[in-house]
């Protein structure tokens, strides 16, 4: 019998079928081995055994169209990044190493900004400005009443999508919102702190319509990019691309060269300041790693 992992907890792994019966399944001792992971996404060879009690095991993981490390995930279509506008204050730093991370797994990626019920017009044109020029598509949202999520219903339709933010954005309201079969746990903002508690404590795979599932992913609050070159960074800011070759001197990283065409563009407002910023705090930290 063939399904999907929809979740995994503790050792166990939950399998829907086509017929949309969940199966609480172990991994057989063949994948500690081999030290592969069944992920949430994986499509797999079940074996039932006990019908009633929907017990089985997972007998195989099928190939994967790719699999993330974080999240943890397999079988994605897209990324969506969920940040508030406020309550806690985006911190524009994660979320451009949230999309470094996908650029380096070539997964496209839809930004969401929740929240917007809590700012002016003006403010929510700010937001879209930071981002204009990198070619990500922006939404737009309110958990709180509706606003926004018809067309971020409309960016994840016929797709996988993995959806990950840092706690207290409002995620699991959003989803509540995209599926109200669903419920999942809210938390509040702390008012000491202004950061969210974590609600979602493991990846799980949900069923939004035909064809559309959203895979739910822990909070997180700090991303580090170990594995990627100083020399590789630049090639993960889409809004640079179109100036490469233009600069004076060949593999020119932008930073200190004279005679730069992305910094030119960015002088010229066709690069966001704060994301130029964050490239060059980025390249400094991984320029550092690369020292040890």
């Amino acid at each position: 019998m063939r399904g999907k992992i929809i979740r995994g907890i503790a050792g166990f792994y939950y399998v829907q079928t086509g017929e949309g019966d969940i199966y609480t399944c172990k991994a057989k001792g063949i994948f500690r081995k081999q030290q592969v992971k069944p992920l949430v996404g994986d499509d797999v060879e079940l074996s039932v055994l006990d019908a009633a009690a929907k017990e089985g095991n997972v007998d195989d993981i099928l190939p994967r169209k790719n699999a993330l490390l974080r999240p943890a995930v397999a079988n994605v279509d897209q990324a969506l990044v969920i940040f508030a506008v406020c309550r806690p204050a985006p911190n524009f730093n994660l979320l451009d190493r949230f999309l470094v991370m996908m650029e380096c797994q070539s997964l496209p990626c839809v930004i969401c900004f929740n929240k917007r019920d809590m700012i002016s017009e003006a403010e929510e044109a700010a937001f879209r400005e930071i981002y204009a020029g990198s070619g990500y598509r922006i939404v737009l949202t309110s958990a709180q009443d509706g606003s926004g999520t018809e067309e971020l219903r409309a960016l994840l339709q016929g797709r996988t999508t993995a959806v990950a933010g840092p706690s207290g954005v409002g995620k699991s309201s959003l989803i509540n919102r995209l599926q109200p079969d669903i419920r999942m746990e809210t938390g509040a903002v702390s008012e000491k702190i202004a950061r969210g508690r974590h609600t979602t404590r493991h990846s799980e795979l949900i069923r939004v319509e035909a064809d559309t599932y959203i895979m739910d992913t822990p909070g997180f609050s700090s991303l580090g990019l170990f594995d990627l070159k100083k020399e590789n960074l630049r090639h993960c800011y889409p809004e640079f691309a179109p100036y490469e070759g233009e600069c004076r001197f060949q593999g020119c990283i932008h930073i200190h060269e004279p005679d730069c065409a992305v910094k030119e563009a960015l002088a010229e407002g066709k690069i966001g300041r704060t994301r130029y910023e964050n490239y060059c705090l980025l390249y400094e930290e991984v320029k550092g790693q690369e020292r040890y």
